[in-house]
């Protein structure tokens, strides 16, 4: 590490994280990002991913768009932690880039299912835990896709809008409860993610940045950790743009 780094660094000492799909890409980074900073971090996510690094989070199984497998989910890291702190919903699917009247109708619900429906169940059912605690943050990773509409990503684009519109209604919802609630939408991070893009489309979004670069998924566990930590106190019902430029709005 840089001596000289300016790098902010939390203490989550006793705090609990709970990312969903963790096994990999941003919402590991995010995990990490978490324990290095003392927190338990918790994946929720179909699949463990690499468990073998010695700070691999621990994995409980978890469908977002099976509110059974969620409920259970919650019950267990309840039974193990006692509380959950923090709320990263990160699992998403963006499924194939064709033109709308192209794209098979069953994929097309499939990436709302997902990405904003399941954002939706794990919402709705860790809330009360948060609530009874009168304390808590939630961040909802977005898309720049929902603030501009992506071409030839219907889909994508209408569910991340719909998970910011849901990020500034619940943050209205829990302004004085103690809970904040806020988005992060990245522009193309290099993740796994993108492999399920053609590599045209993936170009595109490169050359749309200013900084004419991807994302890193560091850089987004940083914005999420800034957001659930003490230093955010005035914020909710945002989204912040991590986009190298593209949007400044």
């Amino acid at each position: 590490m840089n001596p000289r780094s300016s790098s902010a660094r939390y203490d989550f000492t006793e705090r609990v994280a709970v990312v969903t799909g963790a096994a990999g890409g941003i919402g590991r980074a995010i995990c990490d990002a978490f324990s290095k900073n003392g927190a338990s971090a918790v994946n929720w996510d179909r699949i463990a991913g690499d468990m073998d690094t010695p700070d691999a989070p621990v994995h409980f199984p978890v469908d977002v768009t099976d509110p059974a497998s969620i409920e259970a989910a919650l019950a267990a890291t309840i039974h193990e932690y006692g509380r959950i702190d923090y709320l990263v919903n990160n699992a998403g699917f963006a499924g194939s880039t064709q033109p709308l009247d192209e794209c098979d109708p069953e994929e097309w619900q499939r990436v709302i299912e997902v990405n904003l429906l399941g954002t939706y169940h794990i919402c709705r059912i860790v809330l009360p835990a948060m609530r009874r605690a009168q304390s808590g943050r939630i961040v909802n990773i977005a898309s720049l896709a929902g603030k501009e509409g992506t071409a030839n990503a219907s889909a994508y684009s209408a569910a991340k809008a719909g998970v910011i519109a849901m990020t500034k209604s619940l943050g209205k919802e829990l302004a004085q409860t103690g809970i904040l609630v806020n988005g992060i939408a990245p522009a193309a991070v290099e993740t796994p993610l993108l492999k399920q893009m053609a590599a045209s489309h993936v170009q595109t979004m490169i050359d749309k940045s200013p900084m004419g670069r991807l994302g890193t998924t560091q850089e987004v566990a940083a914005l999420a950790l800034w957001l659930c930590s003490d230093s955010c106190t005035f914020n909710t019902g945002a989204t912040f743009d991590l986009s190298g430029g593209r949007a400044t709005y």
